[in-house]
């Protein structure tokens, strides 16, 4: 495998198409159409990390018209001063945005406001056509293992929805009563058919939001320690005592190495250094990390 220090895209995944669109998203897909003139606002979660990356475009078209929340999800894994930038991104563009981590129960305060101000002009509505204490019918929505489901557990604080560490837990949709003023309807995770830049399906790859059973882990990881070393060099070093300028197998036998993840023989598991990569990245052991900023963008 060749370095790709000076690349984020690894050679052996250039030419590579990324896609995972199972039968059961293009069902939830026409649930979510079906749907959405239920509903007054529409909640987004997005992975802080790669917020734009891991927005679905179909949603855009599917909620013209409804109030807009953006829950920048999993912001304790990215790094802060990036954080800052896409709040005020999607700020500009006349979204409500809060920054949150879906298992904090003790923030979703700043949601149930933030959700409040977004529906003022309907509930003033409401109130003139003697409409009175209708609850806001909200809709959560976002891509596979974005933290859909922990986020309504952790607002409504109690388990109502299923979680897993893993894309397409919640296959149908569910409406949770949270309280008086606020229904919540949860939809499966969805992407779109194609990803039309193969960065993005990269991107979600490296977060899991596509099967990891469908996706080369290996050349997957090289990407991944080209984008590290390249936004924050000197992370792998820190963590693995790899020196960043070798090429990446030598960089995964020492991440084996340091792991002790040696087959019987003494025999590099190169399988399972590739594994702890990847839980490292994902579970934030390597540090805050933020994959793309607004600047790509603008």
């Amino acid at each position: 495998m060749k370095n790709t220090n000076n690349n984020p895209k690894a050679e052996s995944f250039a030419n590579t198409t990324i896609n995972w669109y199972p039968g059961h998203m293009t069902k939830a897909k026409r649930m979510m159409v079906e749907d959405i003139k239920l509903i007054d606002l529409v909640i987004e979660l997005v992975d802080a990390r790669v917020p734009m990356s891991s927005r679905n475009p179909d949603i855009d078209s599917l909620a013209q018209g409804k109030s807009r929340v953006i829950l920048l999800n999993k912001a304790d894994l990215a790094d802060d001063r990036i954080t800052g930038q896409w709040f005020d991104f999607f700020s500009a563009k006349g979204y409500h945005v809060v920054k949150i981590d879906s298992r904090d129960r003790g923030k979703m305060k700043n949601v149930k406001s933030i959700i409040d101000n977004a529906c003022k002009e309907k509930k003033e509505r409401d109130r003139k056509r003697g409409i009175i204490n209708r609850p806001v019918r909200a809709m959560v929505a976002g891509i596979p293992n974005v933290g859909k489901s922990t986020f309504i557990n952790s607002f409504a604080g109690k388990a109502c929805a299923q979680t897993g560490n893993k894309p397409g837990v919640t296959k149908g949709k569910q409406w949770i009563r949270l309280n008086k003023d606020v229904e919540l309807l949860d939809t499966p995770g969805i992407l779109w058919p194609k990803f039309e830049d193969n960065t993005v399906g990269i991107r979600l790859a490296f977060i899991g939001s596509v099967n990891d059973q469908v996706i080369n882990m290996h050349e997957l990881a090289g990407e991944l320690v080209a984008y590290i070393t390249r936004l924050y060099p000197g992370r792998l070093n820190e963590r693995y005592k790899a020196d960043e300028n070798l090429q990446i197998a030598d960089i995964l036998r020492c991440i084996a190495t340091s792991r002790g993840c040696l087959k019987k023989g003494g025999e590099i598991d190169y399988d399972k250094a590739v594994s702890i990569l990847f839980d490292d990245f994902r579970s934030g052991k390597l540090g805050k990390v933020s994959l793309e900023s607004p600047e790509e963008y603008l």
